[in-house]
């Protein structure tokens, strides 16, 4: 499997490998205001789908954060390298024509033979994925229906789908709103969820793809304090709780037993979250993933219905 030797830097064996900056597909999946998901670089992966954008992502870490991808064949490599010749003596350090020469020579060596080069890819919103990136060779030639050493899986495809997997974050809906009281049953739901299935799709395009899905199933409900101060209902739930029916049977929500009056700015804060197990599409691998689960809170306060008794 021969690899490329080093006489050009590595910024440009990069580039001369997968095109210029500004040419490379969308590579990037992530929430505003959240841990970037994924952030490709030097790649040629595209992600795609409607959870790859305007959610709330969980912070899913790739197992490896640097890999190599199919490139071009070995007559569309030599070429690209041939048509990048001024940019090469820029970039190069002392150039000479015989340099150049050598250096195309490693590409015009596999001319005729079957295979295609590889070059390295990782993940920019990892920490550790410059220094990863840094340790692989620049170009490796692999043979027809093999992948090189920490060449990329169809697996990882499918978990760097799921890194940049994102899930909406709902509005946590109470009845009654504003205050609830000691022993009124306060019901629970939550909105502004839209499509309840979110997926993504990473793809090299003619190579492969991998598609996960999470859809949600539920949402669960802490009160914010202890059982002895309130009473959680779920089991009426569903997939996003149970809005408010006058005369209707309580069964999404809480009922405080105790008074807020006692906790920090007299309020319980009240947590919702949505659970949603993540699936990939086709069972292209066999792997399971965590469910992304996405908490709201909302802050309730409770108070005491008085009541004066005369004789």
């Amino acid at each position: 499997m021969p690899r490329m030797n080093r006489l050009i830097p590595m910024v440009v064996a990069t580039l001369t490998m997968f095109g210029f900056p500004g040419d490379q597909p969308n590579g990037r999946g992530f929430k505003d205001g959240n841990t970037v998901g994924v952030d490709l670089f030097n790649s040629k992966i595209i992600i795609s789908g409607n959870g790859a954008k305007g959610g709330e992502a969980d912070g899913y870490v790739l197992k490896r954060p640097c890999w190599y991808e199919p490139g071009l064949d070995a007559s569309e490599m030599l070429k690209t390298q041939e048509g990048l010749r001024d940019y090469w003596f820029r970039f190069t350090k002392n150039p000479t024509e015989e340099k150049f020469q050598q250096f195309l020579k490693q590409f015009k060596d596999q001319v005729g033979k079957d295979g295609r080069w590889w070059g390295p890819a990782y993940n920019a919103a990892d920490p550790k994925g410059e220094a990863c990136f840094a340790g692989l060779d620049p170009f490796v030639f692999v043979p027809p229906g093999t992948t090189p050493p920490a060449g990329i899986t169809i697996q990882e495809l499918a978990e760097i789908a799921r890194a940049a997997l994102t899930v909406p974050e709902p509005t946590v809906k109470l009845n009654p709103d504003a205050k609830s009281y000691v022993n009124l049953p306060t019901w629970v739901w939550v909105e502004g969820i839209g499509e309840p299935r979110r997926s993504v799709t990473a793809t090299i395009p003619g190579v492969m793809s991998a598609t996960v899905v999470a859809t949600l199933q539920k949402i669960e409900i802490d009160p914010g304090t202890t059982a002895d101060r309130a009473e959680v209902r779920e089991d009426g739930c569903g997939t996003s709780g149970k809005p408010y029916v006058e005369g209707g049977e309580f069964t999404c929500g809480v009922r405080y037993l105790r008074s807020s009056i006692d906790q920090p700015s007299e309020k319980y804060i009240l947590t919702v979250t949505t659970v949603w197990p993540v699936e990939v599409a086709g069972d292209v691998v066999p792997v399971q993933f965590a469910p992304v689960q996405v908490d709201t809170t909302r802050d309730v306060p409770v108070g005491e219905i008085q009541s004066n008794v005369k004789p």
